[in-house]
């Protein structure tokens, strides 16, 4: 059995690789397009809108369409922030998640 200094010295570990791994991630960017890269929006690690681009050409068009295509791009971003995220998570805890059912990162 392992003795209780050695478990507390991996728990401080993980939790530092859990803490570096929050910071990159929340130190990411990935942009989300729709329309064949008519509208781009950027997000932050943390959800957060930080631009959206839309080209000229859709200046003229009705302002509906254009909302439903920058939803269609935060979403698409947004799911590309999450499956990055994931995959972190997953590098991360080496598995771990598959053992504990239920159970998701971060704690």
């Amino acid at each position: 059995m392992k003795d209780i200094s050695q478990i507390m010295r991996q728990a401080q570990q993980m939790q530092a690789k859990m803490e570096e791994t929050r910071k990159r991630l929340e130190a990411m960017e990935v942009e989300g397009t729709a329309g064949g890269g008519l509208v781009t929006v950027k997000l932050s690690g943390k959800t957060e809108l930080l631009s959206v681009a839309i080209a000229p050409s859709m200046m003229g068009d009705e302002a509906e369409i254009l909302e439903d295509l920058i939803k269609a791009a935060h979403d698409d971003a947004r799911r590309k922030l999450e499956d990055a995220q994931n995959e972190e998570y997953k590098k991360l805890s080496g598995g771990m998640g598959g053992m504990l059912p239920g159970f998701k990162l971060p704690f």
